[in-house]
């Protein structure tokens, strides 16, 4: 405990309104629901390096690096209470048809949502990792619930990203969004082909994070492994063209 005390108290002066006194949980690496509250767990490298580009705030302080983790917390929150709506081009290489992913948040929890806290921060091999609650609205709840009845595809895979992010300027977290993306892909295409006879040309719907992702390196590049839940709103077969 005590080599993880001096990191908390950093990090639990971050934003005064954004964090309160911790509370520590069992930690089962996923993310949890516990009655009004979410629970999710996110990770921040250091030293991180981006392809071949080092972060400009290389090595991060304990205070960046923790306000890091509540801005992509706040991100993942968002995903599994709204979602996104999605459009999805299934591609054919045969039709010389590009596959490809749009996803678009329904709506976004802002940084420094009194929802938001901290309830433990610790120090490992030049990681920070911040465990954190997000106490949902009643209005949240609500939308929440919606997500979790019997109508809604379950769906899970692995995506992969560059190190260095899909532009040239890409930072932190959009490097981590290019690998979820993939996995959402790599999940509706995967739920697609058992569901479908047919390969269809597009599809159109919502989809919510079912819990945190979890992100790892494979063979040089991001790998993000994330569960889903999908409502599918349209599906346009190749002989609508």
């Amino acid at each position: 405990m005590s080599r993880i005390l001096p990191f908390l108290i950093l990090a639990l002066f971050i934003n005064a309104g954004l964090c309160t006194a911790p509370r520590l949980y069992a930690q089962d690496y996923d993310a949890a629901v516990h009655s009004e509250a979410l629970r999710g767990e996110v990770w921040i490298e250091l030293e991180p390096i981006q392809g071949m580009k080092v972060d400009e705030h290389y090595p991060l302080d304990i205070k960046t690096a923790s306000t890091r983790a509540l801005e992509e917390a706040a991100v993942y929150y968002s995903a599994m209470i709204y979602g996104w709506s999605f459009h999805y081009d299934i591609g054919e290489r045969a039709r010389q048809i590009d596959e490809k992913l749009e996803l678009t948040p329904v709506n976004l929890i802002p940084f420094g949502d009194p929802g938001l806290k901290v309830t433990q921060v610790e120090n490992q091999d030049l990681r920070v990792h911040l465990w954190t609650d997000y106490e949902m609205t009643d209005a949240q709840q609500r939308r929440l619930s919606t997500w979790r009845q019997g109508n809604k595809l379950s769906m899970q895979g692995v995506g992969y990203g560059p190190l260095g992010g899909p532009v040239e300027a890409s930072d932190w977290m959009s490097i981590k969004m290019a690998a979820l993306n993939d996995a959402a892909r790599a999940a509706l295409r995967a739920a697609l082909r058992a569901s479908e006879r047919n390969r269809p040309k597009e599809v159109n719907g919502f989809i919510s994070l079912a819990a945190f992702p979890r992100y790892f390196f494979s063979d040089g590049r991001w790998a993000a492994s994330a569960r889903f839940k999908v409502e599918i709103s349209e599906i346009i077969p190749f002989a609508a063209y």
